[in-house]
């Protein structure tokens, strides 16, 4: 939730302008759809059921800033979003995105030394 409340996110739709056509119909915003493939991995969850949490969890809400009454989207779109980012480089360079801002904001450290399990 620091994330949240200190950069207002992680990805900017701008972030994301390359990856869509400027004509057609216009789709989901991009941003949140980043935010809940994270939150999906972390959680080791499906498309149903981050959807579902989506839908249901006021921690997803606040996370992508939705209203509490917000009705979320299909889980299909997870899979539409999955293909765009696994063109060219993209997931490399959003996650670069994502770690650049999380150092700028103080929540991510420059490297240092790493510390292991001492057993």
């Amino acid at each position: 939730m620091w994330v949240r409340d200190r950069l207002d996110g992680l990805w900017h739709d701008e972030d994301f302008d390359a990856w869509y056509p400027r004509d057609g119909r216009p789709g989901l915003s991009p941003a949140p759809l980043a935010t809940v493939s994270v939150l999906q991995f972390l959680l080791n969850l499906s498309d149903r059921q981050v959807a579902e949490a989506l839908r249901c969890r006021i921690d997803f809400k606040y996370a992508l800033a939705l209203e509490l009454d917000d009705p979320g989207f299909h889980h299909s779109v997870l899979s539409d979003f999955r293909d765009r980012l696994a063109q060219d480089d993209r997931a490399d360079a959003l996650l670069d995105l994502a770690l650049a801002r999380l150092k700028e904001a103080g929540l991510v450290k420059a490297r240092g030394r790493q510390r292991t399990d001492s057993t």
